[in-house]
């Protein structure tokens, strides 16, 4: 009896370990610390292409999924001429923050909490 119980016990902790904590797919969000809004073009490495329009000057957009991989960014700011890029590799588990910085010329930079 105390033979089975201990192999319960055992199997409970494995999956307890190993079953609950699955891979989650890697997230950003984008900062504009310009003085206009800011629009993104998001190409990930699967393929897709996220639009993020008109993001306020001083906010924060809300989280969004992307493929894990390379991801390319262009950004185009309202009452600015050309577009700035920049890029970052996403990875599982991780969150990136995508900061339209307020520089001349704009940047845009990439951060990990």
């Amino acid at each position: 009896m105390k033979r089975i119980l201990f192999i319960l016990v055992g199997l409970s902790m494995v999956w307890g370990l190993f079953g609950c904590d699955p891979e989650k797919p890697p997230k950003f969000r984008v900062k504009n610390d310009r003085g206009a809004d800011a629009s993104l073009q998001v190409k990930t490495s699967g393929g897709n292409t996220i639009n993020i329009n008109n993001v306020k000057p001083g906010t924060l957009s809300a989280y969004q999924d992307v493929a894990a991989g390379k991801t390319d960014i262009t950004v185009d700011i309202q009452g600015e001429t050309g577009s700035f890029t920049g890029s970052f590799v996403a990875a599982t588990n991780s969150s990136y923050t995508v900061v339209v910085a307020n520089t001349t010329p704009p940047t845009v930079n990439v951060v990990s909490p």
